[in-house]
């Protein structure tokens, strides 16, 4: 029996994330589907714009208390990985623009943009940390990024059809959002630092507590995104939908390995692999839905169910080849 235990502790240890992403489906369906549970959703669905800000800033704490701020550092592999995705986002603003895209074209193309040039998540440094990496360096890239995305946002978006506000105000916009995604846990973290040393250590004794918030944090994006695919299935076709899904997992796979390619260079695959490939979906679907065209937000929609296998395959075999001490 304990055998058989084990086997199934490892199997979720391995494949967390696949689990959370089936959990967030198997847990909205029924209030989507179930007449009877439908006021119950209805209930739910105001305070869910605060659950998820809420779930990041849990796993952006954690993470910022385990990081030494000392050690954070510019590396050459940073700069590598800007030019990637300037250069990437410079192609797909190329086709919108030269293609003179609108409707479901300009939809697709929307949802390619948003893909590319979405900063990196904070959760690339939690999974990046559990792949045996540098927690460090992978937060530093991740704030270069979430800076670049806040510049690269508002210069793309003015040109594209659906939008039509100035610079300053997207800018503005994009950096609030940036500043309190980032900057609040940020000065919480340094705060238990300096000022609740008890509460630090804890927090920072507990075991792959970061990754586990992000799972947690999965299953509320998962079910927010079945939500957001359920109701453009009802305003577009099933080709579209399936269009969108299947760019998704190529932009997906390409970013992870350019990440990876450009990574090699400098000796950190696996930072730059997540670095790239890894994205802030959760604003991603945000500046979608409040920028542009609302049906473009399925493309990031189904890349967090893409990147999260990727992910899950990379934790399985760094497990498999360097397995963890027993408790």
């Amino acid at each position: 029996m304990s055998g058989k235990t084990n086997r199934v502790r490892r199997f979720v240890k391995d494949w967390t994330l696949p689990l959370a992403i089936c959990l967030g489906v198997a847990l909205y369906l029924p209030f989507r589907l179930v007449p009877a549970l439908r006021p119950v959703a209805s209930w739910y669905l105001p305070y869910n714009s605060v659950t998820l800000p809420l779930c990041a800033f849990a796993v952006l704490y954690v993470t910022f208390c385990k990081v030494e701020f000392l050690k954070l550092r510019l590396k050459r592999w940073h700069l590598w990985l800007c030019i990637g995705q300037t250069v990437l986002v410079a192609m797909v603003m190329a086709l919108i623009l030269c293609l003179h895209a609108e409707g479901h074209r300009l939809v697709f193309l929307e949802a390619t943009l948003v893909c590319v040039i979405s900063p990196g998540a904070m959760a690339a440094a939690v999974v990046t940390a559990k792949l045996g990496g540098s927690l460090e360096e992978m937060t530093a890239y991740t704030l270069l990024s979430n800076l670049l995305a806040t510049l690269l946002i508002p210069l793309c978006f003015l040109c594209l059809p659906s939008e039509s506000e100035g610079f300053l105000p997207l800018f503005l916009a994009i950096l609030s959002k940036v500043s309190a995604v980032l900057l609040l846990p940020l000065a919480l973290a340094l705060l238990t630092k300096a000022f609740l040393r008890p509460l630090h250590r804890l927090i920072t004794s507990i075991r792959d507590l970061s990754y586990n918030l992000w799972a947690i944090s999965l299953i509320v994006i998962t079910g927010t995104t079945v939500m957001n695919i359920l109701d453009a299935w009802t305003s577009t076709t099933l080709l579209l939908l399936l269009t969108i899904a299947l760019m998704a997992m190529l932009v997906c796979a390409g970013q992870f390995a350019l990440g990876k390619l450009l990574g090699r260079r400098c000796g950190r695959e696996t930072e730059a692999g997540q670095g790239l490939g890894q994205k802030n979906t959760t604003f991603a679907i945000w500046t979608a839905t409040a920028f542009l065209t609302p049906l473009s937000s399925v493309g990031p929609g189904c890349y967090i169910l893409w990147q999260n296998i990727v992910n899950s395959v990379e934790i399985w075999r760094h497990e498999r080849k360097f397995p963890s001490p027993k408790a």
